[in-house]
């Protein structure tokens, strides 16, 4: 088996919003797998699995919320940090930058786990596309929450410039990413969420963006057959509700879930919602 380095800890939510979380114990750890030393938190149990996929702002430390919730509802929860975020590094000689659906199922053979649910926000929920296209045989449940889904039809990017100009990526993460309402009545809770936005990249200069199995376009969003949910908030300035209805029309059979008020980060900023729709959703499933 490869080598992993492991430690033990009572993982403690401290972020300064939401409804209280109960110590969990995880497991973190290393896996060596092809190209990467990937960097893994595992909560173990005999419970089916649910995999979180973070977003570019963020790392397998933002889902305070989440690994509480989900583990008290009997679920086995893992969580990673993709090639480029958090304490994941490149292996020595090992082949870049890989793509994250591989990654995963690496990883997900390597914890010898078969089938799970999965669950991708923003740009995690790009690989969790990629990965639904690329090995739907292994998948439960998929939730792709707050995310454009990393379509590349011309006519969907035009789309995009025409609600993202330029000047959009000049903002502050925070004014991008978390909805007026939240900044103005959680300011703890937005500085928690810029603290680990800041320090949310791997140390070191940092590797190439990771590329995607499939290129990614409505007709092939059209074939995915695993049970989906999509989730988006009512004030998501990248995936705002036609946006997500963009995919819940061409996803057969999917479902929909728009969160009032929440921006970009709907797990952060409206945890119990969040949760609520996505354990009524993998339940099913």
């Amino acid at each position: 088996m490869p080598h992993i380095a492991l430690s033990l800890f009572f993982w403690v939510a401290c972020a300064l919003q939401g409804p209280a979380a109960s110590a969990v114990a995880t497991r973190d750890a290393y896996a060596e797998l092809p190209g990467v030393r990937l960097w893994y938190r595992d909560t173990g149990g005999g419970g089916q699995p649910v995999v979180f996929m973070h977003a570019a702002t963020g790392s397998s430390r933002v889902w305070d919320y989440q690994i509480p919730a989900f583990t008290a509802a009997g679920y086995r929860v893992i969580a990673f940090d993709r090639r480029g975020f958090g304490r994941t590094t490149p292996a020595p000689g090992g082949a870049q930058p890989g793509t994250a659906a591989d990654d995963l199922n690496a990883l997900m053979d390597h914890l010898r786990i078969d089938r799970f649910h999965l669950v991708g926000t923003a740009a995690g929920g790009f690989a969790s596309v990629d990965y639904a296209l690329s090995f739907p045989q292994r998948l439960r449940s998929l939730v792709i929450a707050n995310s454009i889904g990393g379509v590349q039809d011309d006519d969907y990017l035009a789309l995009g410039r025409r609600i993202r100009p330029p000047e959009f990526s000049a903002l502050p993460a925070d004014v991008r990413e978390l909805g007026p309402s939240y900044r103005a009545s959680n300011p703890d809770g937005t500085t928690r969420w810029l603290a680990l936005e800041r320090t949310n990249r791997s140390e070191g200069p940092p590797p190439p963006a990771q590329t995607m199995r499939n290129r990614i376009t409505f007709a092939l969003v059209e074939t995915i057959k695993t049970p989906t949910l999509l989730l988006t908030g009512g004030a998501d300035l990248y995936a705002p509700p036609p946006v997500m209805q963009l995919f819940v029309k061409r996803i057969k059979g999917s479902e929909s879930v728009v969160v009032p008020e929440a921006g970009h980060s709907t797990y952060w900023e409206q945890p119990e919602a969040f949760n609520r729709a996505v354990l009524a959703f993998i339940r099913k499933h």
